[in-house]
């Protein structure tokens, strides 16, 4: 296969046409969700949440917040590791959880053994938060019974926050979710009473099919990158090659993209917005060092 050649103009317009941030704006939330494949989740809000910032600076004065809270609401749109995703993408995620699960008793290396092996010395507690949303939920973590035989020991945030680490692991699991909001708290239920029902997507297929989907979404990226615990980078192999004037390295780009015509606009970006997440490729392809700091040491 013949390997495209861009210049970084022709990457960045692939990029920004690729996030619905060119000239031409969707026509409603769900259609910019399933093209983005998720909205990222975050508390804080000094204007406004991440999520609503970036659905709104694709579709301008026509969104509303309440759009998002009744998608969430009727379950068109799901949260799944503090992303918003399409209901219907769900099948995509299903036969991980599963593997998950079998994994446990098999070999892993590094932070994932260490996971498992923290789970597995808290399984009465699991039980217990089982059977609680079992016969109450939706709960909020606090009145969900702190069993833990080994608490969660972690130099930041989540140190000693054993119910709410606990349940990040059960949702990778497929045993529970997020039902919904009440103000700031989650609303945590069994997994089988918050997702659809439909076949699960073996885990080669599910994989490759939210590769393809991701490069959609980012129009030009690297077929491998550092490891991201909930949504990845980079895309693998699908997509085609290309190599970018001045940059290092080869990259996949999504081939709908290439010759098309471009018009740009002004857009505001939340710190999240996935045209910037990526730090490294702002600086390859955009020429643009961004740091949140606030994630960063004082020093």
């Amino acid at each position: 296969m013949a390997v495209h050649q861009l210049s970084r103009l022709d990457a960045r317009r692939i990029a920004v046409r690729a996030q619905l941030l060119d000239g031409r704006r969707p026509t409603g939330l769900l259609e910019v969700v399933r093209h983005l494949t998720l909205l990222q989740v975050d508390p804080t809000a000094a204007i406004a949440p991440s999520a609503d910032l970036v659905a709104w600076s694709r579709l301008g004065s026509s969104y509303s917040p309440a759009e998002l809270d009744a998608a969430l609401a009727d379950r068109t749109l799901l949260e799944l590791q503090a992303m918003i995703r399409p209901g219907e993408d769900l099948a995509l995620y299903r036969a991980d959880m599963a593997h998950w699960e079998r994994a446990e008793r098999g070999q892993l290396p590094g932070w994932r053994a260490s996971q498992r092996d923290w789970v597995r010395a808290n399984d009465a507690c699991r039980l217990d938060i089982l059977d609680r949303l079992g016969s109450s939920g939706p709960l909020p973590s606090r009145e969900l019974p702190d069993t833990c035989k080994v608490p969660w020991r972690s130099t930041g945030w989540t140190n000693n926050r054993n119910v709410t680490q606990l349940l990040e692991f059960m949702v990778l699991r497929g045993e529970v979710a997020i039902a919904g909001r009440r103000g700031g708290d989650r609303l945590w239920d069994l997994a089988p009473r918050v997702y659809p029902d439909g076949p699960v997507v073996p885990r080669d297929e599910a994989l490759r099919t939210r590769n393809e989907r991701r490069l959609r979404a980012l129009g030009i990226a690297r077929a491998r990158g550092p490891e991201c615990r909930v949504e990845p980078a980079d895309v693998g192999e699908v997509g085609e090659p290309a190599v970018v004037e001045g940059v290092k390295g080869t990259w996949r780009v999504d081939p709908s993209l290439l010759g098309q015509p471009f018009s740009g606009r002004a857009a505001l970006l939340s710190p999240f917005d996935r045209l910037i997440h990526d730090r490294r490729r702002m600086v390859e392809l955009f020429g643009y060092d961004y740091q949140l700091e606030v994630y960063k040491p004082a020093a």
